[in-house]
């Protein structure tokens, strides 16, 4: 007679690493909410201390039972020969660095692992809306854009949606935090350190590359807009309903974090984009060391544009504008690839997007010619009800280029 079992027919018993991992989130939330009320949010509920070592309690349990989870599936010997075949293929892929932020460059790194574990995410820490900007105001990183990519990233991408994407709608100083957000966070305040904490996550995770802040600094994008106002702060810029000359970090000598600078100068290939042109992409070049990195890089360097125009950040813009913005801030010359969707956009999506004042940004192939780019233009539209990349479409595109510069069919 059969044992009783949970996933996939294994014993009850095999089910304690859930429940440490419940466990784990019960006393991590409810040290966080302690965490939050050292930090001046006023909370009536909870006056107890020790909340430090509570949540390295928490989250030790929740690592330590999400590991040994994922560990049932992840078991060399259980693997097929045509699936080691294809692990080792992407063990040894291209040397990807992918740069920007927000949703855009999830996007592309869900499509992108299946071709590559060499993959290094470059992620804008601008941030200061949101679950990330209040967790910017304790004096640490905003881990929004982060913790994105590490979804996208990570080996088992389902699971890690429900776990890290979970969002508290309850709960005075919690609701409207992100799970993911204030696991990132918490393991930064205990271990004083934004990059570790993000390598430990990336462990339990099993994350397929490597996701690294541009700066471990906290620093502010500015922006003087077209009528020579200077407006502070991410959400600042893009709810101004102005038009953008420029941006800026503050402070503007901010420190590359060193893996992040090394990754750019051993990439074979460099992606800037998808995502929001000021806000995503150009904040990370404006980091200096980085900037300097891709004006010597001999890597193929391929711009992905956007599918859409941005309200209040790109309204009008071509997918040359696109390119010229990156050139005011970096200087021309360095982009060899331009990749951008022509497949037709149902009139249903494009009459939600033109309520916002959005609509297709625009190509002229002559005008890129002139510029001496390449011109990549595929059917990259996704299905879902917004106007984004399909991450398939999109990663077999990029992969088509790279194989391309190696001199291989393709």
């Amino acid at each position: 007679m059969s044992k009783p079992g949970g996933r996939f027919g294994a014993p009850l018993q095999a089910d304690k690493p859930l429940m440490a991992m419940a466990l784990g989130i019960t006393l991590f939330v409810a040290s966080l909410i302690a965490l939050l009320d050292s930090f001046g949010v006023e909370l009536s509920f909870v006056s107890f201390k020790g909340e430090m070592i509570l949540a390295f309690v928490g989250i030790g349990l929740f690592l330590w039972g999400f590991r040994r989870y994922m560990g049932r599936d992840m078991q060399s010997g259980d693997r097929e020969p045509a699936a080691a075949i294809k692990l080792e293929l992407k063990k040894r892929g291209p040397r990807i660095v992918v740069i920007g932020g927000g949703t855009g460059l999830s996007v592309l790194l869900k499509g992108l692992k299946e071709y590559s574990h060499n993959l290094t995410a470059v992620v804008t820490v601008t941030d200061d809306g949101g679950s990330s900007g209040r967790i910017r105001e304790m004096g640490l990183l905003p881990p929004g854009d982060i913790r994105r990519c590490l979804v996208a990233l990570a080996q088992t991408e389902t699971l890690m949606d429900q776990v890290f994407q979970h969002r508290f709608q309850e709960g005075d100083g919690i609701a409207g935090h992100n799970l993911g957000n204030l696991l990132i966070a918490a393991l930064t305040n205990i271990t004083g350190d934004f990059v570790g904490a993000i390598k430990e996550v990336s462990k339990v995770l099993a994350v397929q590359g490597q996701v690294l802040p541009a700066t471990a600094e906290l620093v502010t994008l500015g922006a003087t807009m077209d009528d020579d106002t200077v407006v502070m702060g991410e959400t600042s810029i893009t709810g101004a309903s102005k038009a953008v000359r420029e941006v800026f970090l503050v402070p503007p000598d901010c420190q590359v974090v060193p893996e992040a600078l090394q990754a750019i100068e051993e990439a074979e290939v460099i992606i800037l984009g998808p995502g929001s042109l000021y806000t995503s992409i150009i904040p990370n070049l404006l980091v200096p060391e980085i900037g300097n990195a891709i004006r010597s890089t001999r890597a193929v360097t391929i711009f992905v544009a956007n599918i859409m125009t941005q309200p209040g950040e790109t309204t009008g813009y071509s997918v040359s504008d696109h390119l010229d913005a990156v050139s005011q801030h970096i200087g021309a010359g360095y982009i060899d690839y331009v990749v951008v969707n022509d497949a037709p956009i149902d009139e249903e999506r494009l009459s939600r997007y033109r309520q916002e004042d959005s609509e297709p940004v625009r190509f002229n192939s002559a005008e890129l010619a002139a510029r001496g780019i390449k011109l990549v233009c595929e059917s990259l539209l996704g299905k879902e009800e917004v106007a984004w990349h399909d991450p398939e479409a999109l990663a077999r595109t990029i992969m088509r280029i790279v194989y391309r510069e190696r001199g291989l069919a393709v």
